[in-house]
Parts: structure tokens; C-alpha cells; sequence
């Protein structure tokens, strides 16, 4: 035992541990000290130890939720130029960051060409979610679609459908840039006709909806796939070119640049240049 520690503090720091309060076993005795210099009573003391292990257990929540999205990468709003795509509706994405739609059941779909900043968006409401307190998981889809097919092969499908519906989001990744299999889009099909008004959605896609029978095959799948999804949707358009891109071509057009600027600046040093 401790010089400074009593029988109480013991005592306390053990029933503390057993009722699995981490920072209030940690952080009593700190706030115990405080608390007798400001002389604050002792409801003051335990509000401010139970203000302490809430903050905390929020915060490990919310790694863990963030950590189960399994997101390729964490992004957010502030990160996203939306001067690079004046074409997204900005106060759309600001409405849908405070996450009236997951309370709705409402799904959204970002349609743009490659590089134009859906995943981006996809991922920050995502991850606003997980802040939020919501269940989220990050797929791709020709990923999920792969994963669909070994689970009913493994007989296992009933429990993968299972851990999906009791999500809050759903996000589904790059639909159109493989075509699926037969079995693949009646998978993928199945998935998306569960979560229908019971899991938000959000759908990033390269492809017009016209066009998405290039994906999922037929016609009738196509039409099925579109009236679940559409019906209570927002609907989120990147008509600009590849940020990656035209930072790319940026990064280019400053090379010749830079390399007369370091010969220059030798020929200035070397005066038998």
C-alpha cells in the first residue's frame, strides 16, 4: 500500500475496478485532492468523477466504432474542397452531416466520374455517424459481393445478413466499376431490398442510373434495385474532372519550372558556366 493511500481509498479504487470504471479508478484520487482545495462537497467530487468516466467511455466508443466501419481511410468535411467541385450541393452535405437521414432511414447516392471526391464524402458522413453514436461499416462493393458469395458457400450467409441489419449505415463503395455476377447482384440485390427503410444507405457510383444494368446484369434486378434505393434518397451529383488528376497535371506543369529554376541558380554560382 502506498504511504498516502488509506483503507478507504482501498477500498474504493477495488470496487471501482470491479465495476469496470477505469477512469474513475485512475482519476479519483486526483480529483479528490482538487476537490478538498476548492473545497467542494463530496456530490461535487463524484459528478466530477462520473463527468470524467463518461467523457471517456464516449471517446472509446467512438475509436471503436470508427475502428469496426473499417474505413480505408478516416476523412472529414474540413478536409474536402469543394472549390476543386463547385457541382456538389454543399448545403446538402452540411444538412446531411447533422444526420436527420439516419434517424429517417433515408439513403444517399454520390454519382461522379473517378476522382471527383465521392468516397471522400462518403467516408466523412460515415465517420460523422460513428461520432454521432450510429453503427457504420465501409465496403466496397465488389468486395461485399465477394464476401456475400463465400458466406453462402460457408453456409454462413443468415449470420453475415444478420450483423448488416443491425447497422445504422451501410456504406457501399465504387458500384460500376466491376460488373457482378448473376449470383453477385441477387446478393448485392438482397442486401440492399433488407436494409430498404430499415438501414441508411450511401451509394458512391461512376455510373448514370441508366446504365447500372451494365453492372447488375438484368433488367428487372436493375429496375428493383433503383425503386428501393431512390425512394427516400438524396442524391448527390460530381459533374467536375479527377481532383487526383488535376493535381497530378499541377505537380507536372511545376516540374520544368523548378528544374530552370535550379539551373539557373547554378549557372549563377559557376561563373565558368
Amino acid at each position: 500500500m502506498k504511504p498516502q493511500e488509506t483503507k478507504s481509498t482501498v477500498l474504493l479504487k477495488h470496487h471501482l475496478k470491479a465495476l469496470k470504471l477505469p477512469t474513475m479508478h485512475s482519476e479519483c484520487e486526483k480529483v479528490a485532492a482538487r476537490c478538498a482545495r476548492e473545497n467542494v462537497d463530496h456530490l461535487g467530487f463524484l459528478l466530477q468523477l462520473c463527468e470524467l468516466e463518461r467523457i471517456d467511455r464516449e471517446k472509446r466508443s467512438a475509436d471503436r466504432r470508427l475502428k469496426d466501419a473499417k474505413f480505408p481511410n478516416t476523412k472529414t468535411l474540413e478536409g474536402f474542397d469543394f472549390t476543386a467541385q463547385p457541382s456538389i450541393n454543399k448545403r446538402l452535405v452540411t444538412e446531411l452531416m447533422r444526420g436527420a437521414y439516419l434517424d429517417q432511414r433515408e439513403s444517399v447516392i454520390l454519382i461522379g466520374n473517378a476522382g471527383t471526391g465521392k468516397t471522400h464524402l462518403a467516408t466523412a458522413l460515415g465517420v460523422q455517424a460513428c461520432g454521432q453514436g450510429r453503427k457504420v461499416r465501409f465496403w466496397q462493393v465488389t468486395e461485399l459481393i465477394t464476401h456475400l458469395i463465400e458466406a453462402r458457400e460457408e453456409r454462413q450467409l443468415l449470420r453475415l445478413k444478420n450483423q448488416l441489419a443491425k447497422l445504422d449505415l451501410l456504406i457501399l463503395d465504387e458500384l460500376g466499376y466491376v460488373p457482378a455476377s448473376k449470383l453477385g447482384a441477387e446478393l448485392l440485390f438482397d442486401i440492399i431490398s433488407t436494409a430498404y427503410e430499415r438501414t441508411s444507405l450511401i451509394v458512391t457510383t461512376n455510373l448514370p442510373f441508366e446504365n447500372w444494368t451494365e453492372v447488375l446484369g438484368s433488367e428487372r434486378l436493375t429496375g428493383a434495385t433503383l425503386d428501393r434505393l431512390t425512394h427516400r434518397c438524396h442524391i448527390l451529383e460530381a459533374s467536375g474532372e479527377s481532383y487526383r488528376l488535376k493535381d497530378a497535371q499541377r505537380r507536372q506543369t511545376q516540374k520544368p519550372s523548378q528544374s530552370r529554376a535550379k539551373k539557373s541558380g547554378a549557372s549563377s554560382l559557376n561563373p565558368e558556366a
